[in-house]
Protein backbone atom coordinates (compact mmCIF):
# COMPACT_ATOMS: atom_id res chain seq x y z
CA UNK A 1 0.00 0.00 0.00
CA UNK A 2 1.41 3.46 -0.84
CA UNK A 3 1.06 5.92 2.00
CA UNK A 4 0.37 9.34 0.67
CA UNK A 5 0.85 12.53 3.42
CA UNK A 6 -1.43 14.85 2.99
CA UNK A 7 -0.25 17.42 5.25
CA UNK A 8 2.11 20.08 4.76
CA UNK A 9 5.19 19.01 5.33
CA UNK A 10 6.74 22.42 5.42
CA UNK A 11 4.62 23.47 7.73
CA UNK A 12 5.49 20.41 9.93
CA UNK A 13 9.36 20.60 9.56
CA UNK A 14 9.22 24.39 10.51
CA UNK A 15 7.41 23.27 13.64
CA UNK A 16 9.80 20.68 14.61
CA UNK A 17 12.78 22.88 14.10
CA UNK A 18 10.83 25.40 16.03
CA UNK A 19 10.44 23.16 18.89
CA UNK A 20 14.19 22.08 18.45
CA UNK A 21 14.93 25.68 18.88
CA UNK A 22 13.11 26.08 21.92
CA UNK A 23 14.38 22.89 23.69
CA UNK A 24 18.09 24.31 22.56
CA UNK A 25 17.49 27.33 23.96
CA UNK A 26 15.62 25.81 27.23
CA UNK A 27 18.82 23.51 27.89
CA UNK A 28 21.51 26.41 27.09
CA UNK A 29 19.47 28.59 29.23
CA UNK A 30 19.57 26.17 32.19
CA UNK A 31 23.27 25.13 31.19
CA UNK A 32 24.10 28.58 32.03
CA UNK A 33 22.15 29.03 34.77
CA UNK A 34 24.50 26.06 36.51
CA UNK A 35 27.26 27.44 35.42
CA UNK A 36 26.30 31.06 36.77
CA UNK A 37 25.45 29.36 40.38
CA UNK A 38 28.32 26.83 40.04
CA UNK A 39 30.48 29.86 39.71
CA UNK A 40 28.85 31.83 42.69
CA UNK A 41 29.52 28.89 44.97
CA UNK A 42 32.90 28.75 43.74
CA UNK A 43 33.35 32.53 44.61
CA UNK A 44 31.94 32.09 48.20
CA UNK A 45 33.98 29.45 48.99
CA UNK A 46 36.78 30.96 47.99
CA UNK A 47 35.94 34.15 49.83
CA UNK A 48 35.20 31.77 53.24
CA UNK A 49 38.32 30.45 52.60
CA UNK A 50 39.96 33.74 52.19
CA UNK A 51 38.14 35.04 55.06
CA UNK A 52 39.65 32.51 57.20
CA UNK A 53 42.58 32.81 55.66
CA UNK A 54 42.62 36.40 56.92
CA UNK A 55 41.45 35.78 60.20
CA UNK A 56 44.22 33.04 61.10
CA UNK A 57 46.50 35.73 59.52
CA UNK A 58 45.03 38.54 61.86
CA UNK A 59 45.48 35.98 64.58
CA UNK A 60 48.83 35.64 63.95
CA UNK A 61 49.99 38.99 63.52
CA UNK A 62 48.08 40.10 66.80
CA UNK A 63 50.48 37.36 68.41
CA UNK A 64 53.25 38.47 66.86
CA UNK A 65 52.70 42.10 68.06
CA UNK A 66 52.53 40.78 71.58
CA UNK A 67 56.02 39.21 71.04
CA UNK A 68 57.20 41.96 69.26
CA UNK A 69 55.78 44.36 72.32
CA UNK A 70 57.53 41.78 75.10
CA UNK A 71 60.55 41.82 73.03
CA UNK A 72 61.21 45.64 73.09
CA UNK A 73 60.48 45.81 76.69
CA UNK A 74 63.16 43.25 77.55
CA UNK A 75 65.71 45.19 75.04
CA UNK A 76 64.26 48.59 77.24
CA UNK A 77 65.11 46.59 80.24
CA UNK A 78 68.57 45.28 79.02
CA UNK A 79 69.04 49.06 78.30
CA UNK A 80 68.63 49.92 81.31
CA UNK A 81 70.55 47.21 83.42
CA UNK A 82 73.62 48.22 80.78
CA UNK A 83 72.87 51.76 81.60
CA UNK A 84 73.14 51.00 85.16
CA UNK A 85 75.73 48.56 84.86
CA UNK A 86 77.78 51.80 83.42
CA UNK A 87 76.94 54.41 85.82
CA UNK A 88 78.42 51.93 88.32
CA UNK A 89 81.64 51.53 86.41
CA UNK A 90 81.91 55.09 85.89
CA UNK A 91 81.32 55.88 89.34
CA UNK A 92 83.80 53.13 90.88
CA UNK A 93 86.41 54.65 87.94
CA UNK A 94 85.78 58.29 89.28
CA UNK A 95 86.13 57.40 92.99
CA UNK A 96 89.93 55.97 91.80
CA UNK A 97 90.77 58.49 89.47
CA UNK A 98 92.39 61.29 91.83
CA UNK A 99 94.16 58.36 93.52
CA UNK A 100 95.87 57.50 89.97
CA UNK A 101 95.65 60.99 88.69
CA UNK A 102 97.98 62.15 91.40
CA UNK A 103 100.29 58.95 91.38
CA UNK A 104 100.51 59.35 87.91
CA UNK A 105 101.30 63.32 88.37
CA UNK A 106 103.87 62.32 90.76
CA UNK A 107 105.31 59.39 88.67
CA UNK A 108 106.22 61.42 85.76
CA UNK A 109 106.85 64.68 86.78
CA UNK A 110 110.39 65.25 86.60
CA UNK A 111 113.09 67.01 89.37
CA UNK A 112 113.03 70.71 89.01
CA UNK A 113 109.39 71.22 88.59
CA UNK A 114 107.09 71.74 91.60
CA UNK A 115 103.46 71.69 90.89
CA UNK A 116 101.39 74.71 92.66
CA UNK A 117 97.75 73.92 91.90
CA UNK A 118 96.05 70.88 90.35
CA UNK A 119 92.23 71.21 88.86
CA UNK A 120 89.85 69.01 87.13
CA UNK A 121 87.27 69.61 85.05
CA UNK A 122 84.88 66.62 83.98
CA UNK A 123 87.93 64.37 82.26
CA UNK A 124 90.90 67.38 81.64
CA UNK A 125 93.06 68.71 84.24
CA UNK A 126 94.41 71.85 84.60
CA UNK A 127 98.03 71.65 86.35
CA UNK A 128 100.00 74.99 87.48
CA UNK A 129 103.72 74.46 88.66
CA UNK A 130 107.00 76.14 88.95
CA UNK A 131 110.26 74.51 86.51
CA UNK A 132 113.68 75.69 86.95
CA UNK A 133 114.36 75.57 83.10
CA UNK A 134 111.69 75.36 79.92
CA UNK A 135 113.78 71.65 79.19
CA UNK A 136 112.18 70.65 82.55
CA UNK A 137 108.51 71.77 81.39
CA UNK A 138 109.05 69.86 78.19
CA UNK A 139 110.58 66.57 80.18
CA UNK A 140 107.29 66.44 81.72
CA UNK A 141 105.13 66.47 78.49
CA UNK A 142 107.16 64.39 77.18
CA UNK A 143 106.92 61.86 80.10
CA UNK A 144 103.20 62.72 80.14
CA UNK A 145 102.20 62.02 76.71
CA UNK A 146 104.77 58.44 76.70
CA UNK A 147 104.00 56.58 79.56
CA UNK A 148 101.22 56.93 80.95
CA UNK A 149 98.36 54.88 81.43
CA UNK A 150 96.08 57.41 82.92
CA UNK A 151 97.07 61.14 81.34
CA UNK A 152 96.50 61.68 77.74
CA UNK A 153 96.95 65.14 75.26
CA UNK A 154 99.42 66.93 77.65
CA UNK A 155 98.31 70.43 76.19
CA UNK A 156 101.06 73.81 77.04
CA UNK A 157 98.64 76.36 78.09
CA UNK A 158 101.29 79.30 79.16
CA UNK A 159 104.89 79.63 80.52
CA UNK A 160 106.72 82.52 81.38
CA UNK A 161 109.34 83.92 83.61
CA UNK A 162 108.24 84.27 87.37
CA UNK A 163 110.37 85.69 89.98
CA UNK A 164 109.42 84.24 93.86
CA UNK A 165 112.43 84.97 95.85
CA UNK A 166 111.88 88.44 97.76
CA UNK A 167 114.93 89.24 98.53
CA UNK A 168 116.78 90.85 95.66
CA UNK A 169 120.39 89.05 96.24
CA UNK A 170 118.83 85.42 95.90
CA UNK A 171 116.46 86.04 92.89
CA UNK A 172 116.27 83.26 90.31
CA UNK A 173 115.53 82.68 87.16
CA UNK A 174 111.97 80.48 87.69
CA UNK A 175 109.14 79.78 84.87
CA UNK A 176 105.91 79.52 85.91
CA UNK A 177 103.43 77.30 83.78
CA UNK A 178 100.31 75.82 82.82
CA UNK A 179 99.08 72.70 81.11
CA UNK A 180 96.40 70.62 80.74
CA UNK A 181 95.95 67.09 80.15
CA UNK A 182 93.15 64.51 79.53
CA UNK A 183 92.59 61.53 81.78
CA UNK A 184 91.60 58.73 79.94
CA UNK A 185 90.22 55.26 81.43
CA UNK A 186 92.66 52.72 80.42
CA UNK A 187 92.09 49.12 79.53
CA UNK A 188 90.65 46.64 82.61
CA UNK A 189 94.18 44.62 82.79
CA UNK A 190 96.14 47.96 83.33
CA UNK A 191 93.38 49.92 85.95
CA UNK A 192 93.36 45.98 88.01
CA UNK A 193 97.17 46.70 87.95
CA UNK A 194 97.26 50.42 89.05
CA UNK A 195 94.41 49.71 91.65
CA UNK A 196 96.64 46.93 93.32
CA UNK A 197 99.46 49.05 92.76
CA UNK A 198 97.61 52.04 94.55
CA UNK A 199 96.28 49.74 97.67
CA UNK A 200 99.63 49.10 99.36
CA UNK A 201 100.07 52.87 99.52
CA UNK A 202 96.75 53.97 101.07
CA UNK A 203 97.34 51.32 104.00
Amino acid sequence: MILINLLPYREEKRKRRKNAFFVGVGFSALLGTGLVAATWALLLHLTDEQQSRNQYLGSQISLLEAQIKDIANLRAEIEALKSRQRAVEDLQTDRNTPVHLLNELARHTPEGIYLTSIRQTDKVVTVNGIAQTNERVSEFLRNASRGSEWLDKPELVEIKLANLSANTRDQKRLFEFSLRVSIKTPSAEAAAGAASAVAPNRS
